[in-house]
């Protein structure tokens, strides 16, 4: 059992709800505020005046992490301010499920009549402060779990309701005030209706293709039953070849036909293809309306539904326009898997094969162990492994949203790959097969570039062919892909930024000449 951390300001219910929720979940309960005085041998409004509030919250920093460390699971109440330090609120997210507690600064103020011990509120006017304060810490309460507001409701309900989301299981992709959840259920489509529902949304545009709907139109059905919003549905063609602003022009002329408006939001529900297309419609229909990711394939889960990239292709080469626009919220429904073309789903496994070999050894050494069920699609297996994958690029998007830094890692396999996918016109290699040549020759590459063990090449080759998934392209593909690879849109002039394996779950990002690049793939030098 994990540990629970209650959140939020002061007067929204913690030291109150914090032992109920305890006494519930049969684990001890900690105050932090009341750690921190006890181990300075000082009350914190003294601490405060004595020592000043940056000792304070190293005092503070320093229980969080213990406590949340040390093995030993129990419900803690933090410190209005605690999670305005990173570490601590990340650390929290780590090792705990966060429940941000929230009320109306008038609520607040209410619950408050005593402010003697509140530092923070000691000015003519309590309530602009409380406002001031929580509109500074927004993005900090934001990152959690689960937001429960507690204005109108008892201590036992707040808790009952804190409980539920302790059994929730939800990953959280930590960006501040646009922070949301994945959660990874297995036959449940009130999840989707729920997260739905909670964004109250003032329309519905779904966007789907022509094969998800046949295969689970009914499961699509099932969980948007029983919402009390306009749906309008959108059926794109299927396949990477339909990845195109034609189809983006067919999702925004269905959103202006049926009066879309920024309360609006759009479902991507479908494969990667569906999942970019919808993605990038959202970010640039009125300027940005918000999109849900359901998707249906073992790709879109673990890759393409997280983190917010989204595009369409050109003939040049895959993905060459798009935005970064995070989802709302993403619910992956293992049950889409059960009609998933066998071919589908293998190509899937490249992608968590990736996020393992440079983001996480445990979760290598369980891919190895499982294969052979696997590649056989036990649910029982895949889920777990399913949720490791997405928690991993979770908390690759959190340190670098962007790409600047450490995320490129998750590109590896895919400047190969991308230009593997365009040269057969997106329609002889599934994007995980293309993914999983492209692993293999760029771990090869790397041998030569930037110091990639040679045994590491052959571990990866090795585990790839025991998923049942393809590792030696065609004879003369890569040279007769070369110039689509060139064009990669992660080219900076001459050089291209190369994601390389430097040792099992750790990896670096090279820039590398595009012509030692070229040689090292076995390119014939031209010219």
């Amino acid at each position: 059992m994990a540990s629970v951390v209650l959140s939020g300001f002061s007067g929204t219910g913690k030291s109150s709800v914090g032992p109920l929720v305890a006494s519930r979940l049969g684990l001890p309960f900690l105050d932090t505020d009341q750690e921190v005085a006890r181990r300075a041998g000082l009350s914190v409004a003294e601490i405060w005046r004595t020592q000043g509030e940056r000792a304070f919250r190293r005092l503070e920093e320093d229980v969080v992490r213990e406590r949340l460390t040390d093995g030993v699971p129990r419900v803690l109440s933090f410190g209005g301010g605690a999670v305005t330090s990173r570490a601590s609120r990340l650390l929290a997210l780590d090792h705990a499920v966060v429940v941000t507690l929230t009320a109306r600064p008038a609520t607040i103020l209410a619950r408050l009549p005593d402010r003697s011990g509140l530092p923070a509120l000691a000015g003519p006017d309590p309530l602009a402060e409380i406002t001031a304060l929580l509109a500074l810490r927004a993005g900090a309460y934001a990152e959690c779990h689960a937001r429960l507001a507690t204005d109108d409701r008892s201590p036992d309900e707040v808790a009952a309701l804190v409980v539920e989301e302790s059994r929730r299981g939800r990953i959280v992709v930590p960006l501040e005030e646009r922070t949301y959840g994945v959660e990874v259920v297995d036959g449940a489509p009130q999840t989707l209706r729920d997260n739905l529902a909670a964004l109250r949304p003032s329309s519905l545009l779904v966007v789907s293709d022509a094969q998800v709907r046949a295969a689970r139109g009914e499961a699509l059905s099932a969980a948007l039953a029983g919402l009390d919003v306009a749906v309008t549905d959108v059926t794109l063609l299927p396949g990477e070849e339909h990845k195109t602003l034609a189809s983006v022009q067919a999702i925004w002329d269905a959103a202006i036909a049926a009066r879309l408006d920024r309360r609006s939001v759009i479902l991507g529900f479908g494969g990667g293809v569906v999942g970019d297309l919808a993605g990038f419609a959202a970010s640039t229909l009125l300027r940005g309306v918000r999109v849900v990711q359901s998707p249906t394939t073992l790709l879109a889960m673990v890759d393409a539904s997280v983190g917010g990239k989204t595009g369409f292709d050109l003939a040049a080469g895959k993905n060459l326009v798009g935005t970064f626009h995070q989802p709302s919220a993403v619910v992956a429904d293992v049950a889409h898997l059960t009609t998933l073309p066998r071919r589908d789903l293998l190509a899937g496994l490249a992608e968590v094969v990736k996020i393992a070999l440079v983001c996480d050894d445990a979760l290598w050494l369980d891919l190895e162990a499982r294969a052979e069920q696997l590649r056989a699609g036990e649910p029982a297996v895949l889920l777990p492994i399913i949720r490791r994958a997405i928690q991993r690029k979770a908390e690759v998007v959190r340190d670098d949203e962007r790409e600047g830094g450490r995320r490129a890692l998750l590109n590896l396999g895919h400047t190969v790959g991308h230009g593997l996918e365009a040269l057969g016109g997106y329609s002889q290699l599934r994007h995980g097969e293309a993914v999983a040549l492209g692993l293999v020759a760029e771990a090869r590459a790397g041998e030569r570039l930037a110091g990639t063990p040679p045994a590491l090449t052959e571990r990866l080759r090795a585990l790839l062919e025991r998923l049942g998934l393809p590792t030696e392209p065609a004879p003369g593909a890569i040279e007769a892909a070369w110039p689509l690879i060139a064009l990669d849109k992660k080219r900076t002039g001459s050089h291209v930024a190369l994601p390389v394996a430097r040792r099992l779950g750790e990896g670096m990002v090279a820039s590398v000449p595009l012509l030692d690049l070229a040689l090292a793939l076995g390119v014939p030098p031209t010219g």
